[in-house]
């Protein structure tokens, strides 16, 4: 079993010009309250979470109402060469009928380290390689950093092309230990209404 989830309070950067988490006691039983209360402030793209349509595309499905039998079953990881900077089409095979898929890139190494700094130069898709991934039939895609989107790009058409098609974006995996081949997946965002993002839980289990 791979849990691909970064931890809360690891140190793991927000997207450069958004806040860090902030949790904060309430109450704590080591000041002597009778129970340990905890409240936690963050943007719902921070760490290890997931891109509902309504991101990006003005009146899409919000994180509520994204369909379970997506974010559950069978789920191929692909193995991008550490040669790789950006990821387009046919970058690697993708097995007939797959439609979950998830990408480990040389950016997995910089969860050696959680709390470093922002990294702008991540591996990421570009819109070419989205559209391969609507063309193939994939319904949810997951990357290794903090977005399926180059930092640098000039606008948002990867997510724009994943999203307007119903594909649900997977974001900040740690794939450490995680090779090529077939899993099944369970990725369970909180259950936001209207929500454009949340954190999830990302386990990976082998297939038997």
């Amino acid at each position: 079993m791979f849990d691909l989830t970064l931890a809360f309070g690891s140190g793991v950067p927000p997207w450069p010009g958004e806040p860090a988490p902030r949790i904060t006691r309430l109450s704590d039983m080591d000041v002597g309250d009778a129970c340990t209360v905890t409240r936690m402030d963050f943007v719902v793209h921070y760490g290890t979470h997931l891109d509902a349509p309504v991101h990006f595309i003005q009146g899409g499905t919000d994180v509520a109402s994204l369909p379970l039998d997506v974010l559950m079953g069978p789920c191929h990881v692909a193995r991008v060469a550490d040669s790789v900077d950006t990821i387009g089409p046919d970058a690697f095979e993708i097995p007939a009928g797959c439609t979950r898929l998830l990408v480990r890139t040389r950016n997995s190494d910089l969860w050696n380290t959680p709390a470093h700094p922002f990294h702008r130069d991540f591996v990421a898709f570009t819109p070419e390689g989205a559209q391969w991934l609507v063309e193939r039939g994939i319904r949810l895609v997951g990357i290794d950093y903090l977005s399926v989107q180059g930092f640098h790009d000039a606008a948002p058409t990867t997510h724009r092309i994943l999203l307007g098609a119903g594909v649900i974006a997977v974001e900040g995996l740690d794939m450490r230990g995680v090779e090529a081949g077939e899993y099944h997946l369970t990725c369970l965002p909180l259950k936001i209404i209207g929500a454009d993002g949340a954190p999830c839980r990302v386990v990976l289990t082998q297939e038997t």
